[in-house]
């Protein structure tokens, strides 16, 4: 009897589980069936019997019913569903105010995990008693997240001797959590799947694989083994960057389910009240933060994808030398990273540089390169709709935008709603990683300085931007020019060519004209070719002229000779 008891037991424990595990997956699918059906309803339907007014009357109460409802089965949940609420919280670009306000709190509701079981999952990954890994742990946690909690400890003696260091963070898995990113992963999936046969979704974006994006972005984020390989990766792209600072990694004490960093703790960097008390001002650290957000995403490519208030800190330098900058920012938790290659990487380059231009048509043109737009789409309206926008919103300010009167809000998204509905959008990989990184960067920085205008420092990112490309254009332009130049200079031998064999007979004459019309043709050619040519020279020196003031004088001068060309050579004799 004793011996058929465990087994007993550990059936039902697998039993209980799989149970739990059932109710978690269809809980899920009835949330998002009934609203989905709400949304039919509300949004198709009534529309198409002529009560549309019904609609948008009830809009707003619902949109905030629905987020209250989520919100409540996301703390309940918890797992992936926090992850989920968390990224709606942050599109402030495409959900409306009821949903993100009311999603917020999602940040810093997460119950903690009882340490008993933290503790169980520790020794068992490290393969030795807590206590003999390290010299102390804190059981209350210093942080719980969705996935995972972090406990402040010592190092043994001996580990602090090696390494260098004494106070360390401990940040462990939530027990269980792998069984249940599968059922959330499962759910997801099959609610994808819906909204591909949802025509008014599945026009506008892949909903299969943005899951898929999202589940390979969920699975690298438990694997505290590839967190810490971003942790170094990223401190080696800022090095020699003293705004920036990063926690060693104790790779001694980490494995793919606990992950033991250098404690870095410092001031939040939205908490205005610490930063002043540390002689901190926090609208000098808006700038900054947002200037190294541009960095990661413009020229490394690599990317914190997760920059809420509570992974990033501000630490004070009291060694700092004077005119040095007295503070730098410590990122924290990088199990959320994004890559951007080098192709979308110019694309969005172009993006930000035209932004800061205030140029429809070339905002339109970056989002065609980056991939956003597929290139079938016919984006005149659009072009129209971004060129009114910045003539009316242009420049301001997140302060400025609150004062604007919101009909003015609501009548571009009614004249300009039906146009951007029916252009077929598509998101690049991590493109949606890249939407929330400069969501959340937009957020911190008005946090911090309430009159913060993300203009001001978009656009000096961009003209630096425009600098270094402006070498790049040079050269292609040379390329282009010395191409030009040698047809220029076979041209007339192509033509002399054609004339000794239409005098030999080689070729049969139909008309007594040709001799003059190709004697007109060479002409013609030399002019263009001369007018070309002089237009390259001009603009060339008028890009280098401001970086070399000599180099683009020399140019813009020497462009007289193929003027001189285009407006003589055509004369006849």
């Amino acid at each position: 009897m004793t011996s058929v008891r465990p087994g007993a037991g550990e059936q039902a424990g697998a039993e209980a589980a799989a149970g739990d595990t059932r109710r978690r997956y269809r809980r899920i699918l009835r949330f998002a069936g009934w609203n989905l059906a709400v949304t039919w309803w509300y949004e198709l339907f009534l529309p198409r019997i002529g009560l549309a007014r019904v609609a948008e009357r009830t809009r707003s109460r619902r949109m905030q019913r629905f987020a209250q409802r989520f919100h409540v089965l996301a703390v309940d949940l918890g797992g992936l569903m926090i992850k989920v609420g968390q990224f709606m919280s942050s599109r402030l670009d495409v959900l409306p105010p009821e949903i993100t306000a009311e999603l917020e709190g999602l940040q810093d509701e997460v119950p903690p995990v009882a340490f008993g079981a933290i503790r169980a999952l520790a020794e068992a990954e490290l393969g030795v008693p807590l206590d003999s890994a390290f010299a102390w742990v804190d059981e209350n946690p210093v942080a719980a997240a969705s996935l995972g909690q972090a406990h402040r400890a010592r190092l043994s003696a001996q580990d602090a001797e090696e390494t260098g260091l004494e106070a360390v963070v401990i940040k462990v898995q939530r027990p269980g959590i792998g069984a249940i990113v599968d059922v959330d992963l499962s759910a997801l999936r099959r609610v994808g799947r819906w909204l591909s046969h949802v025509r008014l979704v599945s026009d506008r974006v892949d909903a299969p694989e943005l899951v898929e994006e999202f589940a390979r972005t969920s699975l690298e984020e438990i694997d505290y083994l590839h967190e810490a390989a971003s942790s170094e990766r990223f401190a080696a792209d800022f090095t020699a960057d003293d705004r920036v600072a990063v926690p060693a990694v104790v790779w001694e004490r980490t494995t793919r389910r606990v992950l033991t960093l250098e404690d870095v703790t410092a001031i939040k960097i939205t908490d205005a009240a610490s930063l002043r008390a540390a002689g901190i001002d926090p609208a000098e650290v808006a700038p900054v933060f947002a200037a190294v957000m541009f960095d990661q995403l413009f020229s490394n490519g690599f990317f914190h994808a997760d920059p809420h208030p509570g992974n990033i800190f501000v630490s004070p330098l009291p060694d700092a030398l004077e005119g040095e900058r007295p503070w730098r920012l410590t990122f924290i938790d990088f199990g959320m990273m994004g890559e951007v290659p080098t192709t979308l990487r110019t694309g969005l380059r172009k993006l930000l540089i035209a932004a800061a231009s205030r140029d429809g048509k070339g905002l339109v043109d970056a989002m065609r390169d980056v991939g956003v737009l597929l290139p079938s789409a016919d984006t005149s309206q659009l072009e129209q709709a971004m060129t009114q926008l910045f003539a009316r919103f242009g420049g301001m300010g997140f302060a400025e935008l609150r004062e604007v009167d919101p009909r003015e809000f609501r009548d571009f998204a009614n004249q300009f709603g039906d146009v951007v509905r029916s252009l077929p959008f598509q998101l690049p990989e991590n493109f949606l990683l890249i939407v929330r990184a400069m969501s959340l960067t937009s957020g911190v920085c008005s946090a911090l300085d309430p009159g913060f205008n993300l203009w001001d420092s978009i656009e000096p990112y961009a003209s630096q931007l425009l600098r270094d490309e402006r070498g790049n254009v040079v050269q292609d332009f040379a390329k282009e020019a010395l191409s030009i130049a040698s047809v220029a200079w076979r041209l007339p031998k192509r033509v002399d060519a054609l004339l000794d064999r239409v005098e030999d007979g080689s070729i049969a004459v139909s008309t007594p004209h040709l001799e003059r019309r190709v004697d007109r043709l060479e002409r013609t050619a030399r002019r263009l070719v001369a007018a070309v040519v002089f237009a390259g020279v001009v603009v060339a020196g008028a890009l280098v002229r401001p970086s070399d003031t000599v180099l683009g004088t020399v140019l813009m001068v020497a462009s007289v000779v193929p003027l001189a060309v285009a407006v003589f050579a055509g004369r006849r004799r």
